[in-house]
């Protein structure tokens, strides 16, 4: 069988295509939250990853000079700030937003 040419137009069509645009810069950005049921304390109304106002009122600091204020997490997975439950379990043992008798899941920030 004798040796046959291929076309141009199909040369062409083989060839891969130019590109539509090119990367040059790429920027990861990535999005976290607390595992807490409500992110606000309910005794003092605020955020519970900031110093609660006692401990702002006091200006209590650790070593790096950010205000000093620990989380505390309940069975019930309702958060707080350990100074505010403190105070409140001495009057009362069930947490404020569920009336469930309070117990400590875990401590931190």
């Amino acid at each position: 069988m004798p040796y046959q040419q291929m076309d141009d137009k199909s040369d062409v069509d083989s060839q891969k295509p130019e590109k539509m645009f090119t990367l040059k810069k790429w920027n990861a950005v990535a999005m976290w939250s607390w595992d807490v049921e409500c992110d606000t304390c309910a005794i003092c109304r605020v955020q519970v990853m900031d110093a609660c106002l006692r401990c702002q009122a006091e200006s209590k600091t650790d070593n790096y000079g950010k205000q000093e204020c620990v989380v505390v997490w309940g069975e019930c997975n309702h958060s707080f700030h350990y100074c505010c439950m403190s105070l409140w379990v001495k009057q009362n043992n069930r947490c404020p937003l569920c009336q469930q008798e309070w117990s400590i899941q875990r401590m931190g920030k």
